[in-house]
């Protein structure tokens, strides 16, 4: 080689720098995968820790931290019971109504009224009584019950009386206990006196085991005892042990729950003196 030529490293040389640039490379390579994952793991260790472990509290701090306390939940209120009964249902005022109110203070309207709808009811009696159909099956109904539940034999010893009839057994108004013309419930054809047909009748029904059956089973079947002993200043009328009026189950299932036992209280109605 003459003095102007370049001098060239030989081969050997040249694949010795190459071998070492490589090594050099994949150092900086792993140096960089090194530095990426330390920073990741940094990052996630940070994120992670925002978040309560299982024995850190809610807030994330330590096992010694004090713990946040949670509100306790509102006691659940019950809900205001709202009466869906109503009263408006049907009439107390229309004669023909099963729901009518007759007293002293409220007479029939006609004062005659007579019912078209009365039958025989086929029960054991006194004197062949009539009603009104759906009374007189509800009293067929409850007479019946007496008999398979309790054994006892119930009679009828009056029903349905005509503004006529009533006027011959007023009178000149001497008994509190019969109703003037016009305002007795026994026109209306839904009221029955009940006796035993053993002969205990009116008085005496309110010791024997007849009243008092009827009295705790009466409204079963639609029937309301309508002169009770202590409302004697609510009904105008002393107490009657054995007359029942007939007014539905519905009514008279609603005035048993509620405790209600006049027509007159049940309805808002003004009390009747006694001996008006």
């Amino acid at each position: 080689m003459s003095a102007d030529e370049p001098e060239y490293p030989s081969d050997e040389v040249q694949r010795r720098r190459l071998t070492v640039a490589g090594v050099l490379s994949l150092v900086l390579v792993a140096i960089a995968v090194i530095v990426v994952g330390a920073v990741a793991g940094s990052a996630s260790g940070a994120t992670s820790g925002s978040h309560p472990t299982s024995g850190g509290s809610a807030t994330g701090t330590t096992d010694d931290a004090t713990t946040t306390a949670r509100p306790a939940p509102a006691e659940a209120v019950a809900p205001a019971a709202v009466d869906t009964f109503d009263k408006a249902a049907r009439s107390i005022d229309d004669p023909a109504s099963i729901w009518v109110v007759v007293n002293k203070l409220r007479p029939l309207n006609p004062q005659d009224y007579e019912p078209d709808d009365l039958v025989e009811v086929p029960v054991a009696h006194t004197w062949s009584p009539l009603m009104r159909q759906e009374a007189s099956d509800a009293a067929v109904t409850m007479f019946q019950a007496a008999a398979d539940e309790a054994d006892l034999s119930l009679a009828s010893n009056s029903a349905f009386r005509s503004y006529s009839t009533q006027v011959d057994l007023y009178g000149d108004g001497d008994d509190p206990t019969t109703a003037p013309p016009g305002a007795s419930e026994h026109q209306t054809g839904l009221a029955i006196d009940i006796g035993a047909e053993n002969g205990c009748t009116f008085e005496c029904l309110e010791d024997s085991p007849e009243g008092e059956w009827l009295r705790a089973n009466a409204y079963r079947f639609g029937f309301l005892l309508r002169y009770p002993a202590d409302k004697v200043d609510v009904t105008g009328y002393p107490h009657e042990a054995w007359h029942y009026r007939y007014i539905g189950v519905e009514l008279a299932t609603e005035m048993h729950d509620t405790g209600f036992t006049t027509l007159e209280e049940f309805f808002g109605l003004p009390p009747v003196p006694l001996g008006m």
